[in-house]
């Protein structure tokens, strides 16, 4: 495990956050969500059975393209059921606990916050109560691994629950992941989102531990699905959707604002941040389509005073960087950070 010590060095360019939150004695996640800001996923890597499997073994050369771009958080998907034993005490492989230390010391070092997640449980998902101890126990280790990290460092339980974890039995399974980290990390700032693959749309049925002031609430948005998901080999019927475009036209717009005012309203109400951790249309579509959904997208996001991490840094359909050159695709960088930014 990396020593503390060694990690204070992702500190110095952060000293608004530092500040802030040693003012306040702990973190914040008002703060914290700030400086997540505008961000990247490391998609398609770490999350699938096996580094590699799906086309993506991340690199420390990727950490220096994602900064050197001015992306100020890096979320990494992360399958840590591919990693564990399957039976009792459920404990995780030494070598993968290894390759995640590298992975997070090479975010931090690039000074961003590092939100580490848990992709893909597909278990968990169709059999909550069969698999909850086993969820519980890899994120006991997973808390006391890095407990000793510092606050830059953001745990999100589990991305998109779904199937028959439904938001009643993901509200009850939230809440105990949640005693579990806070038993090794009480003043972590941890990411929780709805149901439903974690839907903007079913932020009211989320009930969140209230007396926790430190969580961040994550939404996803991928809509309208037809265009986002066009083509993808994933999603039943796709090709139906083949040349679908997004043209930026009033009704188009309002719909994905009124998504996010009716977000930011929910937000307010429950005095919440709000993390947009995915969000991106794949290479279906065509680019000029793309790239005005994404704009829109994060500028309206920012505007209501959300974060996101898009979907993805160099994966096979939304990746904004192309794997063989790792260069840009500058039209989707210059939608998510415009040049005035960088």
């Amino acid at each position: 495990m990396l020593k503390l010590s060694f990690l204070a060095v992702c500190l110095t360019s952060i000293a608004t956050l530092a500040s802030a939150c040693a003012a306040a004695g702990e973190p914040n996640a008002f703060e914290i969500n700030k400086i997540i800001n505008r961000g990247i996923n490391f998609g398609n890597a770490l999350e699938a059975p096996k580094e590699g499997n799906w086309g993506v073994t991340i690199k420390v050369q990727y950490f220096n393209i994602a900064r050197e771009a001015w992306f100020t958080s890096f979320r990494i998907p992360v399958c840590w059921s591919a990693h564990a034993l399957t039976e009792k005490p459920y404990t995780i492989d030494p070598n993968f606990f290894t390759r995640m230390d590298w992975v997070i010391y090479q975010a931090m070092q690039r000074e961003v916050i590092v939100i580490v997640t848990m992709h893909h449980y597909n278990e968990l998902y169709k059999g909550p109560a069969g698999h909850k101890e086993r969820f519980l126990a890899i994120w006991k280790q997973v808390a006391e691994h890095y407990k000793d990290y510092p606050f830059v460092l953001v745990f999100e339980p589990l991305n998109e629950p779904h199937d028959n974890l439904t938001a009643g039995e993901w509200n009850k399974l939230l809440k105990e992941v949640h005693a579990v980290i806070r038993q090794s990390n009480p003043n972590r700032t941890i990411v929780f989102g709805p149901a439903n693959y974690n839907d903007i749309h079913q932020l009211n049925a989320l009930d969140l531990p209230k007396d926790d002031p430190n969580i961040i609430v994550t939404a996803h948005y991928y809509l309208p699905y037809e265009f986002t998901h066009q083509g993808a080999h994933w999603a039943a019927d796709s090709n139906a959707w083949l040349g679908t475009k997004w043209t930026g036209t009033d009704s188009e717009r309002q719909m994905i604002t009124k998504d996010f005012d009716d977000a930011a309203a929910w937000a307010k109400k429950n005095n919440r941040p709000i993390f947009i951790g995915e969000f991106g249309a794949n290479s279906k579509a065509d680019m000029d389509s793309r790239v005005r959904w994404t704009k829109f997208v994060a500028d309206t996001a920012i505007e209501h005073g959300f974060s996101f991490t898009y979907w993805d840094f160099c994966g096979e359909y939304f990746g904004i960087c192309d794997p063989n050159t790792l260069s840009f695709r500058k039209p989707l960088l210059e939608a998510l950070i415009p040049p005035k930014k960088r």
